[in-house]
């Protein structure tokens, strides 16, 4: 007997990736909504992205969704920001040395 509550996405021809993630997905019990959660990705990310996050979580041998967001989200990322290189008038002229002895001076004349 057809569901007529199932989700219509279930009928959906999907790339590779997300394919395989979706039958991965298909045997617990909250597949449908993890499933929902990918497609949504699709708006912000678009169809490229989705599948490529799809494709480094199962080379990773993961198929959740909060993996595949979480790849998503790395990826709008920017990059750090770069390094700043110091002026001159602000370097060290002397670089300051490492002397632990003064602690234990300190120590002693307490």
């Amino acid at each position: 007997m057809p569901r007529s509550h199932a989700p219509s996405f279930k009928d959906w021809v999907l790339p590779s990736a997300m394919g395989k993630i979706r039958r991965k997905l298909a045997g617990s019990a909250d597949g449908d909504r993890q499933i929902v959660k990918i497609l949504a990705a699709v708006l912000d990310d678009g169809l490229p992205a989705v599948e490529a996050a799809c494709a480094e979580a199962m080379d990773q041998g993961v198929h959740s969704a909060d993996v595949i967001l979480n790849i998503l989200a790395r990826r709008r990322d920017p990059d750090p920001p770069l390094t700043i290189l110091t002026p001159d008038a602000l370097k060290l002229r002397h670089v300051p040395l490492a002397d632990c002895a003064r602690y234990d001076q300190l120590r002693s004349s307490g």
